[in-house]
This record gives C-alpha cells, structure tokens and sequence, in this order.
C-alpha cells in the first residue's frame, strides 16, 4: 500500500487529473514561492525543457553512435555525439560518458572502470560530507570496496597530509576518491595525484556539486590538476537534467568506461534527457563563467550577512581563520539548533528550503542525524540574485530558524521577495536561439 500526505483519488481518471494538478502545484510552489537554498537542485531553462520534451524520450538506442541495434536514430545519434563533444569542451576532457542515469551511477561506473571487489580505497570522511556512494552504505560497499577515510585535521575540511601519505604507503589502494557533498574549498589534486599514483592507485574526482563552477573555471579543473577520472552530476550547479557522466583524458580507462555502462549497466537510456544536457552544457559554454563567479560572490556575500545576522557560520579552515567559503555552498553549525535535519524541516515551514549535512564537530544524540545546516546558493543566482540579495535571505533564514512560531509572517516575505525574482538567468533566448518543435 502507497502512502502519502493526502487521501488519493481511487478513479484512474480522477487520480490522472489528480497528477496533474500535483505538478503544477509543485512548480508553483518551489519555482515561485520558495527561497530554494538547497545545494542539490537548479531551475532548468525553458531552452533544456523544451528539449527534454520528445518522444525521443521512449525510443530506445542501444550501443553507441552509428553503431547502434536499432535503426531509425540518425538524428538521436547526431545529438549524442554533440552532448558527448560539449561536455568534453566544458570539462576538458578527450572523452566523456554522458549515459549514466544519476551521480551516484556514475560513481558506480568509475569504481567498476577502475577496481575489483575485495579492493581498498580512500575516500573523504563522511564527518566532512562525503557522498554515501564514496563509503560502505553507498555503490563502494556494495560493489565489495573496502573504504579507508583520508585523515582530516580536527575539525577542519583540510588533508592531514602527513598522515594521509603514511596510510597510502601502508594501504596501497587501486583508488583515491576526492570530493563531497559540501566542497566549501578547492582541494590541492596535484599534491593527491602525486601522492596517489606514487602507490599505483587511480585518482577520482567527484565534481557533483560543483560542475558548474568547474566549466565556469572558477574553482578548479580536476582532469588538468591530474585526476584519472571526473564523475558528476548534470543538474545542482550545472543546470541541466537530472543525470550524471563519467569524464577522462585516458583512453584506455574511457573504453572501461564505456564497456560498463554498455552493455554493462545501462541498455536503452532517456534520448531526452540527452538532448536537455547539451542545450544545459552549451549554456555552460556561453554563460558559465559569469555564473560562476557570480555564485561564489554570492555565497561569500550570505556567509557574512548569516554571521551579521548572528548565525554560527562554520568555516573549513577551522575557526581561526579562513574564508567561509571559496564555493557556491555556505555551512552552519546546527547544534544550536538541534540539528541541520530538524532544523530544515522548521524552516520550510518559512518556505525556505535547505537540507543537514555532516560537520566535524561534536554532537549530541539530540543533534543527530547531522551536525551541520548546508546552503546553496546556484539557483537564486539563477534567478538573478546578486550581493545585496544575500541581506534578506540571510534574514529570512535566520528568522526561519530562530523564530518559526512566525511562520506565517516570514512566508509572506518569501513570496515579497521572490516577486521579483521570476525570469531565468543565463539561459539561451528560446525565441530567438531555439527553433518551434512541433510534434509529428
């Protein structure tokens, strides 16, 4: 039995209708009504849904251009072969899988590309927000990995090097995975690579949250700073739809890749979605930049009106010093607030969104599950925020978190600001970039 907020229609026509008026609710709701501050989402541009609209969407295409098992795709094959070439321009990359259905597919993918079962790896520590897929509970566990954490200093995002050096040597693993699901700062890869490939071991960079800093060149380039491997996803800071892709400059280790996912674990995948990330990559390529930098100005703008505003804003450095932020992402220490879970779940009352996250800081049981509050920063970028838009967000979050008996009134100020904020931003004009597409 299904379950959810409300009591269903049992009619299929009735539900049907039902469905819909869930969408619109939806997009009326998180599109317009919301300061949507969650790091793992974007709006989309009407140029990508409109090319996610097709009936390319249900024809399947097995095997890679040209070479496929069904006939009739010509034109879907014209089309990967242009997504494949975009993505590879906007993550320097000699060859690029944009197949994979999801980040955490993709991640699967390079494990499978690069390891056996029964194999160590290094991965970031989930106290830091690594990505369950990097860790026992996610695709390295259950594809057999044996994961060893990169050790951190006490309290801080930074590498202990002296320590992470001893446990390679000692280890010896087939990979090294970098990155999380709250890159507040770039990391040092050209010191990881040395280190990694000095014990034979592959180096994986998981870009998901900042591919869109990385095209716009604002954060760094994992491929050019020696990662055998980029994973990420193609929505968060990217734009584009749902998906992911597996990215390298190594031939031999991009044949593994596509071996995996065909015929490995992907058949037929979604044309459509396809099509939506080559219009979202060649916004990248034409606005990325600017969008960019935009979105760190933008967080290093709402870290210091957060912290103005009172709020405990964490800093990877530690507290001594340090940026809050060289991202598009902005952490807060939670514990005040008796976690970041419960505290996203009394802000959306507020109609601002945000999710927990995992801080190395001490928490009690009452904290749990995460330690930490993380904020994005993309999609009001998106909307067209700039640096004095940060004051009165950091406003109405900290009014969302310290006073949520005012729900209602603080509401009313989510819909005062958003009014006007409703055009998307970095984008391709549709009416003149984007021919009609007219259904047979």
């Amino acid at each position: 039995m299904t379950q959810g907020h409300d009591q269903h229609p049992t009619d299929p026509a009735a539900l049907a209708r039902s469905v819909f008026t869930w969408i619109g609710d939806s997009e009326q709701l998180v599109d317009a009504e919301c300061v949507n501050l969650y790091a793992g989402t974007n709006i989309q541009s009407p140029a990508v849904r409109r090319a996610m609209a097709t009936t390319m969407n249900s024809r399947p295409s097995l095997g890679p251009p040209g070479d496929k098992y069904e006939t009739g795709l010509v034109y879907s094959d014209r089309i990967e072969v242009a997504a494949m070439d975009l993505l590879g321009r906007a993550f320097h990359a000699r060859f690029v899988e944009p197949r994979t259905l999801s980040g955490s597919m993709a991640n699967l993918v390079a494990y499978m590309a690069t390891t056996r079962p029964g194999d160590d790896i290094f991965a970031m520590p989930l106290e830091v927000g690594a990505h369950a897929t990097h860790h026992a509970e996610g695709a390295a566990g259950l594809f057999g990995l044996h994961v060893h954490s990169i050790p951190c200093q006490p309290g801080t995002h930074l590498i202990d090097w002296g320590a992470f050096a001893v446990e390679l040597e000692r280890v010896r693993p087939r990979l090294v995975v970098m990155g999380t699901s709250l890159p507040l700062l770039p990391y040092k890869l050209e010191r990881v690579a040395a280190l990694a490939h000095g014990v034979g071991a592959r180096l994986m960079y998981d870009g998901a949250h900042v591919a869109g800093l990385i095209v716009g060149g604002c954060f760094q380039q994992p491929l050019d700073e020696g990662a055998d491997l980029l994973t990420t996803s193609t929505y968060k800071s990217f734009g584009g739809p749902a998906g992911g892709l597996v990215a390298t400059n190594d031939e031999e280790l991009a044949a593994r890749v596509r071996q995996v996912v065909y015929p490995g674990l992907t058949a037929n995948f979604d044309m459509g979605r396809l099509a939506g990330t080559a219009i979202a990559a060649v916004e990248q390529l034409q606005f990325g930049s600017t969008y960019a930098r935009q979105c760190i100005a933008n967080a290093s703008a709402l870290a210091t009106d957060l912290a103005l505003c009172g709020l405990p804003v964490w800093n990877p450095d530690g507290e001594s010093g340090g940026r809050a932020t060289h991202s598009h992402l902005v952490a807060i220490d939670a514990r005040p607030f008796g976690g970041g879970t419960k505290a996203a779940r009394v802000a959306e009352r507020s109609n601002v969104l945000f999710s927990g996250i995992p801080l190395p800081v001490e928490t009690s049981v009452d904290a749990q599950p995460y330690g930490g509050i993380r904020l994005g920063v993309q999609e009001l970028t998106r909307w067209g925020m700039t640096e004095p838009d940060m004051g009165p967000v950091a406003d109405l979050v900290t009014n969302a978190l310290t006073q949520p008996s005012h729900a209602d009134q603080w509401r009313r100020q989510v819909l005062d600001l958003r009014r006007r904020f409703r055009t998307v931003h970095f984008q391709l004009d549709v009416a003149t970039s984007v021919p009609d597409y007219k259904p047979a």
